[in-house]
C-alpha cells in the first residue's frame, strides 16, 4: 500500500469535499458571510420549488428547511463539515466495493475498466428493478435529452446508495435529506470529486481494508494540527485524540489477548503457530499458576465446561476506524474454524456475537462497521444478501432531551421516570466523555424496564410517544454495552494530556479516574480494567510515561493489585511516525 499517495491526496480531498458540499449549498441559495448565514427566499409551487428564481424539485423545499436548520444551530461550516465527511466516507466505500465486486450488479459506480465515464451510466437501464427509486421512462427520456448524465449520474448514485441502506444503515442511511441535497455536483466530471478519489490512489491499494483507515487517519490530519496543543473543545476530541495503528501492533495485542484466552483454555491448541506475534507466557510460580488456572476454570465453567467461540466477547472501547476489531476477526475465525464450524457460519457469528467497538466519532463508527463488513464479506459472498447486527455504535448524546416531556410521553407505556432520569443525565457528554462513561447502579438494575417500556411505546404508543421512545433507543444499546463486561478488551486509546481537560473531562476523571488524571489514556487503563470480567484480558497501547513519572505512582500500585503484566513490548520513538515511545502491554 503506497501511504504516501493516501496521505497526499486526503487532506486536500478534505478541503475539495467542504468547499463542493458549500458550492452545492450555495446553488440552493444558502451562504455564509462574515460568519452569518444568507438565506435566498424559497417558494413551494405545485410540484416545484423556487429559489431565487431557480425550479428545483418540490421535496427540495423541506430539505432546504431542515439544512437551514442545521445550519443555524451548528454552524454552516461545522454542516458542511460533517455531510462532507460522510460522502466522503460513503464514495471511500463504494470504491472498495466495486473494485472487489461486492454490489452484486457487476457495474463500477465510480469508474470504468475500460476508462471514461462511470460504469453505471452506461448500463442505466439495466438497473432498473435492481436499484430502488429507478424508472425506465425517466431513465430513457434523460438519456434521449443528450445533456442530462451529471443529473442521471446524481440519480444513480442515490439510488446505489439507498440499495445499500438496508445492511449498512450506518453508513448508507436512506438518502431523502440534507445529505442528499448536498452531494456534490458536476461528478461526472473529470476533475470531480469522484473522479480525482479514482485518479489517486492506485487499484492494488485497495486490496486490504485497512486502506480505509489510513484514508481516515490523513483525511483529519490537518484538522489534528489545527486543534492539537489546546484546550480541546468537544467536537475536536477525534481529531485530537485518534491515531491509526500500524498492523503488527494490532496483531501483537489481538493475539496476546484473544489468542491467548483461547490458548489458555486449550492448551494442546495448535493456533499459536498461525499467530506470528504470540508471546509464549511466562513460567509462574505454583501459587500465581493456580490463581490462573483457577480463574480460566471459572470462565469455562460459564460454557459448562469447555469455552465456547461464540460466548468470547472482545471490546474496542475507542475503536476509531475499525483496524483493532478487523484483526481480531482473524484470530476469531481461526478459533472458530478449530473448533470445526462451518466457514460460511462463522462471519456473521463474529460480527453478531463476538465484536464490539464503541467512539465518540460517528464517522469514525461508520468506517469500523463497513470494514468489520468487508472482511466478513470476503469470507462469505452472501453476506449482504440479508442485514447484519453490527454491535459497533457511535455514541450519542441526550443534552437536547427533556426529562419531562419524554417521561410525559412514555409513562403510559411503564417507563420510569427515575430510571429514565439516570439515562439521560448519564449521556449528557457523551460525545466527550465516550467509554469512560460508567452507568450508575439505578440505571444498570432498571435498564431491562426501561428497553420493554420502550418497545411497548414503539408498538402501541401515539405519534409522540413512539417518537420519543424511537430517539431512545440509542441510548440504551451503548448503556447496554457500557454496561457489560468483557473476555478481552483490546484498544489504542485517546491521547490528552491532563491540561488540554475542558471542565467537563476534568470533573469526570477527579471523580472517577482521580489516580489516572494524568491522561486520558490512563484513565483508559482504569476503565478497561472495569471493562474485563474476572480473568479477562486487556491489550493495549500506551505512551511509556506511566512506567516512570511520579504522577501515576498510585496507578501503578492499582494497577499491580487488580491485574497481572503477562508481557510488555516497550518500543522506541517513532512507531507512529511521531516522536514519543509507545508500550504495548
Amino acid at each position: 500500500m503506497n501511504k504516501a499517495k493516501l496521505k497526499t491526496y486526503a487532506p486536500q480531498a478534505r478541503k475539495d469535499f467542504i468547499a463542493a458540499v458549500m458550492a452545492r449549498a450555495n446553488l440552493l441559495g444558502i451562504s455564509e458571510k462574515n460568519g452569518k448565514l444568507e438565506i435566498a427566499p424559497s417558494e413551494k409551487k405545485g410540484d416545484v420549488t423556487l429559489i431565487a428564481g431557480q425550479a428545483w424539485p418540490a421535496k427540495v423545499h423541506e430539505q432546504r428547511e431542515r439544512l437551514i436548520k442545521r445550519m443555524q444551530k451548528v454552524g454552516a461550516g461545522e454542516t458542511a463539515e460533517a455531510i462532507a465527511y460522510t460522502w466522503f466516507n460513503r464514495f471511500a466505500a463504494l470504491r472498495f466495493m466495486e473494485i472487489h465486486d461486492y454490489l452484486g450488479h457487476g457495474h463500477r459506480v465510480l469508474s470504468s475498466r475500460e476508462g471514461g465515464l462511470p460504469e453505471i451510466l452506461a448500463h442505466a437501464t439495466e438497473l432498473v428493478g435492481v436499484l430502488p427509486g429507478l424508472h425506465a421512462q425517466q431513465i430513457a427520456d434523460m438519456k434521449l435529452a443528450g445533456t442530462k448524465d451529471g443529473e442521471l449520474y446524481r440519480l444513480l448514485l442515490v439510488a446505489q446508495c439507498n440499495a445499500l441502506s438496508s445492511v449498512m444503515p450506518f453508513l448508507f442511511e436512506r438518502i431523502d435529506d440534507e445529505s442528499e441535497l448536498l452531494l456534490p455536483g458536476n461528478l461526472e466530471r473529470t476533475d470531480s470529486v469522484v473522479a480525482k478519489l479514482v485518479e489517486a490512489i492506485p487499484e492494488e491499494d485497495w486490496n486490504e481494508v485497512e486502506v480505509i483507515g489510513w484514508l481516515y487517519q490523513f483525511y483529519i490530519s490537518e484538522k489534528k494540527d489545527e486543534v492539537i496543543g489546546k484546550v480541546v473543545k468537544s467536537e475536536d476530541i477525534p481529531a485530537a485524540t485518534q491515531l491509526f495503528t500500524p498492523n503488527w501492533i494490532v496483531q501483537y495485542l489481538v493475539q496476546n489477548s484473544v489468542g491467548r484466552l483461547w490458548l489458555m483454555a486449550n492448551p494442546t491448541s495448535s493456533l499459536k503457530s498461525q499467530w506470528p506475534y504470540y508471546i509464549e507466557p511466562a513460567e509462574q510460580t505454583p501459587e500465581v499458576q493456580a490463581q490462573l488456572d483457577a480463574l480460566i476454570e471459572t470462565r469455562m465453567a460459564e460454557d459448562g465446561g469447555s469455552l465456547n467461540p461464540e460466548t468470547i466477547t472482545v471490546l474496542d472501547p475507542a475503536c476509531g476506524s475499525g483496524h483493532i476489531l478487523v484483526e481480531a476477526y482473524e484470530v476469531l475465525k481461526d478459533i472458530y474454524l478449530e473448533r470445526g464450524y462451518q466457514a460460511r457460519a462463522i462471519p456473521r457469528l463474529i460480527l453478531e456475537m463476538n465484536l464490539y467497538g464503541l467512539d465518540i466519532d460517528d464517522r469514525a463508527a461508520q468506517l469500523a462497521g463497513f470494514a468489520l463488513l468487508m472482511k466478513a464479506r470476503a469470507d462469505d459472498r452472501r453476506l449482504l444478501e440479508t442485514p447484519v447486527k453490527l454491535n459497533v455504535l457511535s455514541l450519542q448524546e441526550s443534552a437536547d432531551m427533556g426529562l419531562d416531556e419524554f417521561a410525559g410521553h412514555l409513562k403510559p407505556h411503564g417507563v420510569n421516570r427515575t430510571v429514565l432520569g439516570a439515562l439521560l443525565d448519564t449521556f449528557t457528554h457523551a460525545k466527550t466523555f465516550g467509554s469512560l462513561i460508567q452507568i450508575p447502579k439505578v440505571l444498570e438494575e432498571g435498564l431491562a424496564g426501561l428497553e420493554d417500556g420502550i418497545a411497548k411505546a414503539i408498538e402501541n404508543g401515539d405519534v409522540f410517544a413512539k417518537a420519543a421512545a424511537q430517539d431512545l433507543v440509542p441510548l440504551v444499546q451503548q448503556a447496554k454495552i457500557l454496561g457489560m463486561k468483557f473476555d478481552a478488551v483490546v484498544a489504542n486509546p485517546p491521547y490528552m494530556g491532563s491540561r488540554y481537560f475542558d471542565g467537563h473531562v476534568k470533573r469526570l476523571v477527579e471523580a472517577n479516574y482521580k489516580i489516572a488524571k494524568g491522561d486520558l489514556y490512563t484513565c483508559f487503563i482504569m476503565r478497561n480494567a472495569v471493562f474485563a470480567k474476572s480473568g479477562g484480558v486487556v491489550g493495549m497501547i500506551t505512551i511509556p510515561n506511566w512506567m516512570f513519572l511520579s504522577t501515576f505512582e498510585d496507578l501503578r500500585s492499582w494497577l499491580f493489585n487488580v491485574a497481572a503484566i503477562e508481557t510488555f513490548s516497550h518500543n522506541g520513538r517513532g512507531v507512529f511516525g511521531s516522536d514519543f515511545g509507545v508500550g504495548a502491554i
